[in-house]
């Protein structure tokens, strides 16, 4: 996108232009508060890895997420141990932060891989991170810091018992 083009555009304006933009490709987007940014990206200089489960038919999936600079790359768990550092990758997502001062968000966009992941699947991992990163739930912060510096006292059966808590901690009305 040609920040250029649209700066003089308001704070709702480019989030309609970037999520009208990103509607019928194969891609996830997101925008973000800097509050949201800057907490992720500070949690992340702690745990700058981790692991998320992903429901599947047969149960779940781990994917591996690691950051690097102002992305994040995923791969499931299984492709990692078979091929580590060159292990494809299910889902990239790229922070842009052109607009954090001036309009208070950033811009997030997601590639997936569709032979790995669906699109729901892709925003659904998008919006697990920000479970972990960006909200102040002390059962997952633990979890970060217990898969970082105790691995051998993390369990993954934590993760999904959190994963299918959500329905409690946010209830619907």
């Amino acid at each position: 996108m040609k920040v250029d083009m649209i700066q003089d555009k308001t704070k709702d304006e480019i989030i309609n232009i970037w999520i009208d933009y990103h509607k019928d490709k194969d891609f996830i987007c997101g925008i973000l508060t800097v509050e949201q940014f800057d907490k992720m990206f500070e949690r992340a200089k702690c745990y700058s890895t981790f692991i998320l489960p992903l429901p599947r038919k047969q149960g779940y999936e781990f994917i591996l997420s690691q950051f690097y600079g102002l992305e994040i790359h995923m791969t499931p768990l299984s492709w990692y141990h078979a091929h580590k550092e060159n292990a494809p990758e299910c889902l990239t997502m790229i922070y842009y932060t052109e607009f954090k001062d001036s309009k208070g968000i950033i811009l997030m966009r997601g590639e997936y891989d569709k032979n790995c992941i669906s699109v729901q699947e892709a925003q659904f991992l998008a919006n697990e991170l920000q479970l972990y990163y960006c909200v102040d739930i002390p059962k997952r912060i633990q979890s970060l810091e217990t898969f970082t510096k105790k691995p051998d006292e993390f369990k993954h059966k934590d993760l999904i018992a959190q994963l299918e808590a959500i329905q409690l901690e946010f209830p619907e009305d």
